[in-house]
């Protein structure tokens, strides 16, 4: 058996090709993350994965749409959205295929 604490991995994904991991692969990404209210991502798109992510708890703002505690957003190769934290918030992360460098900002 092993273990390890959510905390060490790293921006707290702990199943893919990352470092350190619980469990090393590159057919999935699995990720617990945090996020304080007010904190935003850019715009970004995925040309590989399929990204699953599931409002644990609090309220965010994708898409230009509110989501809640047991919302399920799936977010399809090439579908693009921004992130925005509205409360603080806990997600849970999963990307099939894992694909390292697949994380495509928004062209001016």
């Amino acid at each position: 058996m092993r273990s390890d604490k959510l905390e060490n991995m790293f921006k707290g994904w702990f199943v893919g090709n990352f470092t350190p991991t619980l469990y090393q692969t590159n057919d999935v990404e699995v990720a617990v993350k945090t996020y304080s209210a007010g904190t935003k991502e850019e715009w970004h798109y995925h040309k590989i994965a399929t990204e699953l992510t599931v409002i644990i708890s609090g309220e965010v703002e994708m898409c230009d749409r509110r989501f809640g505690t047991g919302d399920i957003i799936v977010m399809e190769p090439g579908e693009g959205t921004n992130f925005a934290a509205i409360t603080d918030v806990t997600t849970v992360v999963v990307k099939v295929p894992g694909a390292n460098n697949d994380k495509y900002l928004k062209e001016d």
